[in-house]
């Protein structure tokens, strides 16, 4: 059963919070970080502190990591940034046009994610551990949120629906048009919330599998009650959105169009269409010399296994492996993912300035999504793509008690 747990948040006075939280660390372009640590109270400053660095700056330097701790604790002494005196939980809301989430951010266990209660599908890469892991470590907190994900409960809707009741300590719209909310929950709640939680049977990582491991390093080395934690954000699987992550592959394997579609036909029956996004699940549509061409899979590529049936899984399978030559896409610098947030436009975009094959995903299931941890098995690389996204600096947590 999960063992949630409440904590002390370092978070922005509420009348900050607009000036402080910031889109995730690994979404923005250089320009776009540097643009955002311009503003002296940006969380930007202490995830990506190479921002105000100079041009050129490693950012998984040690230099780097330094800046981040000063930027940290210049936010500290500041005031900007203050820790509740106790501990509890705190209700996250988010509204992006007419989707709503609200999610529970507090203290996932280290022990359960070392158990496997803590449910993965996906492999993580030991650099992006080890940037994680030092970043943590120089900070002594934890700054970014783990996106964990649960079936939804009667009982957790039911305490949602009366923390948010009351007003939030703050609200903000971002530049991007979500509101943000918080909403601290009263103590008289903090134990229903920890007894809710812990009749969830398994919890899910649907983004966030390097902050965990990194959690998990750093609790294995100081084996501290501190770090027996790691800070996460829970959503209900019935409450989150997701969103196609699209492939652009830079070349066409040395194919002209016409031969590239007939390759792909051994495995898809191909059709032009006026339609850029496919329809339903087992669809995928592809841009390729100024036309689309919807690709439905042959009957003799299909299978039952969680994994290998997942729209992705096929059209790497099939496709991006055996034809374009794109066989580690983790590691490989000849394919882009484009986030459904950015339209079909961003893979005409892409290919009319520059070439290659563009692939519009139908969006991976949260049903596919457990039925794939579930089974103990890992999704391809960027098969799913959340949308609103967790600001940054919403929450954090101390390390050093």
């Amino acid at each position: 059963m999960a063992d949630v747990r409440p904590f002390r948040a370092l978070r922005p006075a509420d009348d900050l919070a607009a000036d402080v939280i910031a889109p995730p660390y690994d979404v923005l372009t250089d320009a776009e970080a540097r643009a955002l640590a311009s503003a002296p109270r940006s969380f930007v400053r202490v995830t990506r502190p190479e921002a105000v660095m100079a041009p050129g700056t490693d950012p998984h330097s040690e230099a780097a990591y330094q800046q981040a701790r000063r930027n940290l604790d210049a936010l500290i002494v500041e005031g900007v940034l203050r820790e509740d005196e106790l501990a509890t939980y705190y209700f996250y809301g988010q509204l992006m046009g007419e989707h709503r989430q609200v999610g529970v951010l507090a203290g996932a266990s280290v022990a359960e994610y070392d158990r496997g209660v803590i449910k993965r599908h996906e492999t993580t890469r030991p650099d992006k551990e080890d940037d994680r892991t030092r970043h943590m470590e120089v900070l002594d907190a934890q700054v970014g949120l783990v996106f964990l994900t649960y079936r939804a409960t009667d009982a957790l809707r039911a305490l949602t629906r009366e923390v948010t009741a009351a007003e939030p300590a703050w609200r903000v719209t971002t530049d991007d048009g979500v509101e943000h909310a918080l909403w601290p929950a009263p103590a008289d709640k903090v134990q229903a919330i920890r007894e809710a939680f812990s009749q969830v049977p398994a919890l899910y990582i649907a983004d966030g599998h390097h902050r965990s491991a990194a959690a998990s390093r750093v609790h294995a080395q100081r084996q501290s009650t501190a770090t027996s934690t790691f800070l996460a954000g829970f959503f209900p699987d019935d409450a989150l959105k997701v969103m196609a992550y699209n492939r652009w592959v830079h070349h066409t394997g040395g194919l002209e169009p016409a031969a590239l579609l007939e390759a792909i036909g051994r495995a898809f029956h191909v059709e032009p269409t006026g339609d850029p996004a496919p329809s339903r699940r087992g669809l995928v549509t592809a841009y390729l010399a100024g036309s689309w061409y919807q690709l439905s899979p042959k009957p003799e590529i299909l299978t039952d296994d969680p994994v290998a049936s997942l729209d992705v899984s096929l059209l790497q399978d099939h496709v991006l492996g055996p034809i374009l030559g794109i066989e580690d896409p983790r590691r490989s610098q000849d394919i882009s993912f484009i986030g459904g947030i950015r339209g079909h436009e961003a893979l005409v975009g892409a290919v009319d300035a520059s070439g290659g094959i563009a692939f519009h995903l139908y969006p991976t299931g949260l049903d596919q999504l457990l039925a794939v941890a579930d089974a103990g098995e890992v999704m391809p690389p960027k098969s799913t793509w959340f949308e609103p996204k967790l600001r940054e600096g919403v929450v954090s947590k101390a390390l050093s008690r």
